[in-house]
């Protein structure tokens, strides 16, 4: 690249053939916020928002490890209707929970840490969310934009843009909550169809980052099984047990009846050389590679 050409760090990871599985970052608990105006770089954190507010939703959201993104629905006037807040959670035993408001005033919004308390709502259809933060990242917006428009057209009720997910190099990205699965590397076309057969409880392997309840060992595992023996629902594999010795794994795969019983994985891990990793970070990073290397089947 010369000193002229504009760098995209999904570009050059693209062309590195950077690995996608195992790179979902931890998450069970999501709060999504509507703001509808101008997203600042570090999102929900740069909002001008009351500062007691502020503090209690960031306390609140910090003790459940929640992850707090902005949204906007993709095209929409700013002054179309009231704006909407949401919690969504994955919890252990599979189920989805949500509970969603409205808020006008920055105090409204402390009814989101309240709600971090509250049960929330089963069978709600899920949320999909598209990565659009062109203010963080470049390739989040150039990549990203395309994606939400088309799924914003398909699933209207269901798509959000949101702020930076993590992962600006796998752009587009796209995170289905609360279901916890995270799509990388994704054009209108493969979106599309990733989102489709989401929604039909078939997860193929080609675009899956992860699953964010499980540790990216755990999570390029089960991305692995996939990717053998074909798409399958969120809950058809379970991660059964873990062992590591020093940078390897070795990780159970069972599986639901009447796929194949269960696997031993073996994984392991790895740093890249330093690249840049991002649009607007010039500085050279080196990334965990999770790689498997074999996998048997266990019965």
């Amino acid at each position: 690249m010369t000193g002229t050409e504009r760098f995209f760090c999904a570009d050059a990871a693209r062309d590195r053939g950077d690995p996608i599985a195992g790179t979902a970052p931890y998450g069970l608990v999501w709060i999504l916020i509507e703001y509808r105006g101008g997203w600042p770089a570090n999102g929900f954190d740069g909002l001008d928002l009351q500062p007691g507010v502020k503090a209690l939703l960031f306390t609140a959201a910090q003790a459940v490890r929640a992850r707090v993104l902005l949204v906007r629905r993709y095209g929409r006037r700013r002054d179309e209707g009231p704006h909407r807040w949401a919690v969504l959670r994955y919890e252990s035993s599979g189920a989805y929970r949500q509970q969603w408001g409205t808020w006008s005033r920055d105090e409204d919004l402390a009814e989101v840490a309240g709600a971090l308390g509250a049960p929330g709502e089963l069978g709600l259809p899920p949320v999909v969310l598209v990565c659009s933060h062109g203010r963080h990242d470049t390739c989040c917006s150039v990549r990203g934009r395309p994606v939400a428009r088309v799924l914003s057209e398909r699933w209207p009720d269901l798509v959000w843009e949101c702020t930076h997910v993590g992962g600006d190099r796998f752009a587009a990205n796209v995170v289905v909550a609360p279901d916890g699965v995270y799509y990388g590397g994704l054009d209108a076309g493969s979106s599309v169809v990733a989102v489709e057969q989401h929604l039909a409880g078939r997860i193929h392997a080609e675009h899956l980052r992860g699953y964010t309840d499980l540790a990216p060992p755990q999570q390029a595992a089960v991305a692995a099984v996939l990717a053998r023996f074909g798409p399958a629902g969120r809950h058809d594999y379970l991660v059964a047990g873990t062992s590591r010795l020093g940078t390897h794994w070795r990780i159970r795969v069972i599986a639901h009846p009447p796929r194949p019983a269960a696997f031993d994985v073996e994984v392991r891990s790895y740093r890249t050389p330093p690249h840049q990793l991002t649009c607007h970070g010039p500085a050279m990073s080196s990334a965990l590679v999770h790689e498997v290397t074999s996998m048997i089947r266990i019965g």
